[in-house]
């Protein structure tokens, strides 16, 4: 028998694997991706089956220019997308974007997407659609019947989708999939399979678009985005009462717990940790088998306590870095501390989301007031962190009051939140350009 050949398809994805290697200095020049391109399956088989490939013949002329045409078209629309920059020498390198892209493993189409549709105002509902446009959701399966299916979904939805929702687009799917998980709605097998899928690209992408958010300098869509990767891994939406993320937790619980008449109002996670047992008992009503899996997340969820210090507050000018030092500390019981191994610290509990994750956190110092976002750091938190972060100050003397923001990537209710007031004083640069105005 004839074996069956096997054909690249890497001319279908050349974009992300150059993006890549242009971000990994891999590839600096047009040479370079003509050179990268020889090294492939897809260079051994072009003079194979020259018509699988659309070539006009197999010499090494047809070869060369089918090749360069190919390295001009993918360098030319990540140039477009503004992933990479080309000179007319034929130089390459990376811009901000293609290393978002490359560090996220997220295709150029997203990342340019998503630098396009964002903006100062963008709220959480507006991030959700963004995401839901991805190019990875383009290839999610629409089958027989499902269109019907989705749209009986979608009627009962707490938000409308928007006007120009298809029911037979993927990506309305993977957005009415993503409403349903927040809402947690009953699905079918099939959609519950690509629910999942949806949810793990999601967390994904998301951080890709705080960084993107990040690089504009805008606070409130970068807060929005945050909050998003917390309803993602949670199940829940914004404005649910927090007390909906534990396991076994209805309606009915919650405001038992809204209703009870104690000394403290039950509004948190760490508020049911503290109530007597009998109290505890009476208000959750649940077997001992639910109750162990409510210990568990309770005593999962980070208690983290923040402090922070501007560095040199003193001698802060105009135009120059700031840095302000911050400690994150993960408190935890000393029985706890004994019995629990270290690497179980920063494991996530949610029963909703598809795989195992750890927490992250996003450390934000920005102007609520003029919506700037002037530093961000992600860190992962086991027992504490301390990191730096720097930014520069003001073109203005005088007394800004900017703020700290501790922000989770799994947990709704324990972002935390500080005032940082700091005064900037005229720079020297600033004196000898007014000394410099009155002496003319």
């Amino acid at each position: 028998y004839d074996p069956l050949p096997v054909e690249s398809h890497l001319d279908h994805y050349l974009h992300d694997h150059f993006n890549s290697e242009i971000v990994t200095k891999t590839i600096s020049s047009m040479q370079d991706a003509v050179d990268y391109i020889t090294w492939t399956l897809l260079y051994r088989r072009l003079s194979k089956n020259p018509n699988y490939y659309n070539l006009q013949g197999t010499s090494n002329v047809h070869l060369s220019e089918h090749i360069s045409e190919m390295v001009e078209t993918v360098l030319g629309d990540l140039e477009a997308s503004k992933c990479c920059q080309l000179t007319d020498d034929g130089d390459v390198s990376p811009l901000n974007l293609g290393m978002i892209a490359a560090y996220y493993y997220v295709q150029y189409e997203t990342i340019e997407l998503i630098a396009a549709s964002l903006t100062a105002k963008t709220k959480v509902r507006g991030v959700l659609e963004i995401l839901s446009h991805a190019s990875e959701f383009g290839t999610l399966p629409i089958r027989q019947g499902e269109e019907k299916a989705l749209h009986i979904l979608a009627r009962n939805l707490p938000q409308k989708l928007p006007e120009s929702a298809q029911f037979q687009d993927p990506r309305t799917k993977a957005l009415v999939l993503l409403h349903c998980h927040f809402s947690r709605k009953a699905l079918s097998t099939d959609l519950r399979t690509d629910q999942k899928r949806v949810l793990c690209e999601s967390i994904n992408l998301i951080p890709a678009i705080v960084d993107v958010i990040s690089s504009n300098g805008w606070l409130k869509p970068a807060l929005a985005a945050m909050e998003l990767s917390q309803m993602v891994v949670q199940g829940l939406w914004n404005k649910d009462n927090v007390l909906l993320q534990i396991p076994h937790f209805t309606t009915e619980i919650v405001e038992r717990c809204e209703a009870y008449d104690g000394e403290e109002k039950i509004e948190s996670v760490f508020d049911i940790l503290t109530l007597d047992d009998d109290v505890r008992n009476d208000l959750l009503r649940l077997p001992d088998e639910k109750m162990a899996d409510v210990a568990v997340f309770c005593n999962n969820y980070p208690n983290v306590e923040v402090t922070f210090q501007v560095i040199d507050s003193d001698d802060i000018t105009t135009n120059d870095p700031v840095q302000i030092s911050v400690r994150l500390e993960r408190e935890i019981d000393d029985e706890e501390d004994e019995d629990q191994d270290d690497s179980d610290l920063g494991k996530v509990a949610a029963p909703l989301f598809p795989k195992d994750k750890r927490e992250g956190w996003w450390i934000v110092i920005g102007d609520a007031k003029t919506n700037s976002l002037m530093s961000l750091k992600r860190v992962t938190l086991e027992k504490s962190q301390k990191i730096t972060l720097e930014f520069m100050a003001p073109e203005e003397p005088g007394d800004y009051n900017l703020t700290l923001f501790c922000m989770s990537d799994s947990y709704l209710g324990c972002d935390q939140e500080y005032s940082v007031p700091i005064s900037v004083a005229v720079g020297d640069s600033d004196d000898d350009a007014s000394s410099g105005d009155e002496s003319e």
